[in-house]
């Protein structure tokens, strides 16, 4: 006769099948067809096995190592600027302000907002002749860059929207975060004499680190995946200047090169994983260390 733990184990993986059946259907067999087709040239009737050739023909891509590179700059800075940004915004709009929720209804607002939508708007905010704010810099006698057009710049003034879009997400976490420290830290270092600026740099920095490294591994891992916004505001262009990995992989799925870009797919998923699980063991390591 069977025991009483022993049936008790059992049924309770019965809890767990939904979420298997779930992860099973829409990640394991899509990430697993993945790899498959990555060594296929297919199309959507027809499939021949080729060995290595597409992930040597991707390799041989001329504006690889370009994509590389952007993307590589794009998660660094996106994530960056939305780590720092989202904690002194979520700092101060944990104040006691009147206007607090007012305040993060409006930063969080851009989020909701769909990411072609934004790209389109910035893209003619962002003409150098006829653009809104070349216009305003001409009013005070600053000649407006081409936002856009320019290949030095393109890559960074997309950034920039990206993380105007981002940062409220970033905020949220941060708030959230922040409330959860016990407010008697705070007391006690009134009580001593602390400041404003200690109790920035001595509680909350330092207890809203879990909030802080959700906020780096969404951002990070969304930076090397990006491609939405790149491409409605400039595809990749001037020349390959602002192409991404993702770019590069959509432009030869455009092309009908199926079986290229999903191995474009697959290094792009291990490319994702050499970076971030690191990290995130790093990041872990950090917190417990606390």
């Amino acid at each position: 006769m069977r025991s009483v733990v022993h049936i008790e184990r059992e049924y309770s993986y019965f809890f767990l099948l939904p979420a298997t059946l779930v992860f099973g259907v829409l990640f394991l067999v899509p990430v697993l067809l993945s790899f498959f087709f990555a060594f296929t040239r297919w199309t959507l009737t027809e499939w021949n096995l080729v060995g290595w050739d597409n992930f040597i023909t991707f390799f041989s891509e001329p504006s690889l190592n370009i994509g590389f590179r952007n993307t590589l700059i794009y998660a660094v800075f996106t994530s960056g600027l939305k780590v720092i940004l989202g904690f002194l915004l979520g700092a101060f709009l944990c104040g006691p302000l009147r206007t607090r929720d007012y305040l993060r209804s409006i930063i969080f607002f851009p989020t909701i907002l769909s990411t072609i939508a934004v790209g389109i708007t910035f893209s003619t905010l962002m003409h150098p002749s006829k653009g809104l704010i070349n216009g305003v810099l001409q009013l005070i006698g600053i000649p407006g860059p081409d936002w856009l057009g320019n290949p030095h710049l393109a890559l960074f003034s997309v950034i920039l929207v990206d993380v105007w879009k981002g940062v409220g997400m970033a905020t949220v976490i941060y708030i959230a975060g922040i409330n959860a420290i016990p407010k008697d830290y705070y007391e006690a270092l009134m009580i001593d004499g602390g400041s404003s600026f200690h109790k920035v740099w001595y509680i909350t920095l330092p207890l809203s680190r879990p909030a802080m490294n959700s906020v780096i591994l969404l951002s990070f891992i969304g930076g090397l995946r990006s491609f939405d916004l790149i491409w409605t505001m400039t595809k990749g262009g001037p020349g390959f200047a602002t192409d991404l990995i993702a770019s590069i992989i959509y432009k030869q799925y455009s092309g009908g090169f199926y079986g290229l870009a999903t191995a474009g797919n697959v290094i792009l998923f291990i490319l994702i994983a050499i970076l971030v699980v690191p990290l995130n063991r790093f990041l872990i390591k950090s917190e417990v260390a606390l």
